[in-house]
């Protein structure tokens, strides 16, 4: 690029410069982009730009990529949507992968996905601070080593693939601190195993919370559910087809009114009134409520039948918590072994990267809607914050990767334009 005997120059007599050798922080120079985070989003940022020919780095906090899907996830875990409807740019998922692959299956998935595409990332660095440094038109991120060791790439283009999913969202509730049973969230629970036998209440109705729930079930546990908020429940598959992805073709010939209006009547054929046994609906469709929102629909995998049953009970929000008991906001009182947080996630962007125009500090999400939130100002970018799982992560990889590529292609042509210059040519 013609900008890097610029900024040697620069950097050279920049005072903030200083030598490894040292002992303090090492500066690299990066012509391509920096992509924070490598998990999905990451990785398919990695690979659409290097599908163009342009050449990236991915920093990546844990000593592995995918790390939420690795740790921080149930072993029952599968992909809550069709495959096809999950893969990343550039690369199906094997053919003789379920419809619905595994959580090792999809590691797997993406481990030949890094492989393919030479994707090496930079492990066990733990970006501490990015911001754009107006005296050179660059980004400066710096970060730290497992063993406290101290870096900083510059850069041209920031891609920001942290997502949506970086922090575990842990609620205020009154007296939990003194519960004298277990507290875990989901990102620390694995299986039903260690759990058998007892009274277990788990806080929150998504798709993490119904999952455990079923799964506490089918290991002869005795799980309550707190349900706090409407929520809508579909079935996983309507027709014979996946529900999502006859969702997205009606949505190609009817508005999406009249496609909620037929998931919720296809549902109650299924299901009868969810309100009868403590899941009342929104009042907006659920597709509506997703566009809107961003809060997803759960899609049953079996939990529904195990609450008709009676085996796992469902609760309204909890009032406060006691050393082994929980009163609900019904005033109903309950003992219980074993609490288990399934409040999801949230973007911890706003702790290192300091901009405040394109993401939000309150939230961490990009302030423009989908699907307008992938781009920034000065060579910012996002991908994987759109609320629409793997599917918006692929769609803002590609965007990134060919707006990055017209910079690049631009300043390669001008380039060879001051290299043609240079030389005088004899006839």
């Amino acid at each position: 690029m013609s900008c890097l005997r610029e900024l040697e120059g620069k950097m050279a007599h920049d005072h903030h410069f200083i030598n490894q050798g040292l002992g303090l922080r090492r500066r690299v120079w990066v012509p391509g982009p920096v992509i924070v985070g490598a998990g999905p989003s990451g990785l398919a940022a990695a690979a659409c730009l290097k599908d163009k020919g342009v050449p990236s780095i991915v920093l990546e906090r844990s000593n592995c990529i995918a790390s939420l899907w690795q740790f921080r996830t149930y072993d029952r875990l599968r992909l809550h949507l069709p495959k096809k409807f999950c893969e990343l740019p550039l690369m199906p998922f094997p053919d003789d992968f379920p419809m619905y692959p595994s959580k090792q299956q999809f590691v797997e998935y993406l481990e030949a996905y890094a492989k393919r595409f030479g994707i090496k990332p930079v492990f066990e660095q733990e970006v501490e601070s990015a911001g754009y440094d107006e005296s050179v038109g660059l980004w400066r991120v710096k970060s730290v080593g497992l063993k406290g060791e101290e870096m900083e790439y510059v850069c041209r283009w920031l891609v920001v693939a942290t997502g949506e999913n970086a922090e575990a969202v842990v609620p205020d509730i009154k007296g939990i601190e003194n519960f004298r049973g277990e507290v875990r969230h989901t990102a620390e629970y694995r299986s039903g195993s260690d759990f058998r036998g007892k009274k277990v209440l788990v806080v929150g109705c998504g798709n993490s919370g119904m999952e455990v729930s079923l799964d506490l079930c089918n290991h002869d546990a005795h799980p309550s559910l707190v349900v706090r908020n409407a929520v809508h429940v579909l079935p996983r598959e309507m027709l014979g087809r996946s529900t999502f992805g006859l969702s997205m073709w009606l949505l190609k010939w009817l508005p999406i009114r009249l496609v909620d209006r037929f998931l919720l009547i296809m549902s109650w054929m299924i299901f009868g009134s969810t309100g009868s046994f403590g899941l009342d609906r929104p009042q907006v469709g659920p597709l509506e409520l997703k566009s809107k929102t961003g809060k997803t629909p759960v899609l049953d995998v079996g939990t529904l039948a195990k609450i008709k049953s009676g085996h796992i009970k469902v609760h309204p929000s909890i009032q406060s918590v006691g050393h082994h008991s929980v009163q609900f906001a019904n005033g109903r009182i309950e003992n219980f072994d074993a609490i288990i947080l399934a409040t999801g996630y949230k973007s911890n962007t706003p702790s290192w990267l300091k901009e405040k125009d394109m993401f939000s500090e309150k939230d961490g999400m990009p302030r423009k809607p989908f699907p307008h939130g992938w781009k920034g100002e000065r060579g910012l970018y996002a991908v994987g914050f759109t609320r629409r799982g793997l599917f918006g992560s692929s769609a803002d990889a590609k965007r990134v990767s060919e707006d990055i590529e017209n910079f690049w292609k631009a300043e390669a042509k001008h380039l060879a334009m001051t290299i043609g210059r240079s030389f005088t040519f004899q006839p």
